[in-house]
């Protein structure tokens, strides 16, 4: 008997071990599941926030008469304001993003 045809311990147990290791996957079927999934996941998501842009919609619809008068009044006071706050925002926004190349190396 040669020491090919007698297996060590550890193969036998390798071959133990082999059978208890799950089927190999399909990555085609997972990718095609994980997509059927995240599109369910897609409806569900758009229609719960149609519903509630709906709601909302309908709700300001209804207490428009009643805000209208106090922001028309507000807004007179504060346009220039607001126009200051944007250029503001703006431009910190635009310095935040730019940077020279330099910066973006390493």
């Amino acid at each position: 008997m040669t020491p090919a045809d007698n297996p060590s311990a550890d193969d036998r147990l390798k071959a133990l071990f082999a059978l208890d290791e799950p089927a190999p996957r399909d990555p085609v079927f997972n990718t095609e599941v994980m997509a059927k999934v995240m599109r369910q996941r897609l409806r569900e998501e758009v229609a719960m926030l149609s519903g509630v842009s709906v709601i909302g919609a309908g709700a300001l619809w209804l207490v428009w008469p009643t805000l209208q008068p106090g922001l028309l009044a507000l807004s007179q006071g504060l346009a220039p304001a607001a126009g200051a706050l944007a250029v503001a925002g703006c431009a910190t926004l635009i310095a935040g993003l730019w940077r020279p190349a330099s910066a973006h190396v390493g």
